[in-house]
């Protein structure tokens, strides 16, 4: 019996560290600056009803529900994210750093706070 609860309490920590524990040494870049840099592949993981209210140009529509499935139709292995929120964010950095994507960095789009743009996560 108490193995059983010990195996699902382990599960249910495995859960919460996935979505809200985010990973260290990622800077959040400013939306300006990412528009700025035509260089590097942006990859735009917002909802499609999210992401069509405000388009980034030159970035792939890819949401974070489709990395598993077409990661691989992304053009190079450096990428900066784009996403509505933290836990899209910290999803997303992990099924690529599983795919052997390299995130440089990301923009979060509803970021309220301007302490926030400067944070390294």
């Amino acid at each position: 019996m108490y193995f059983f609860a010990l195996i699902f309490m382990l599960f249910i920590g495995y859960l919460v560290y996935i979505r809200y524990f985010p990973i260290k040494g990622i800077p959040c870049i400013d939306m300006q600056q990412l528009s700025e840099n035509k260089a590097n592949v942006k990859v735009d993981i917002r909802d499609y009803n999210d992401s069509s209210k405000g388009a980034i140009a030159d970035s792939i529509l890819m949401p974070v529900a489709y990395l598993r499935r077409y990661h691989n139709q992304i053009p190079s292995k450096q990428i900066y994210l784009i996403a509505s929120d933290k836990i899209e964010r910290n999803l997303a950095i992990r099924i690529l750093k599983q795919k052997g994507y390299q995130v440089i960095g990301y923009t979060i789009t509803k970021c309220q706070c301007p302490r926030e743009a400067n944070e390294i996560i």
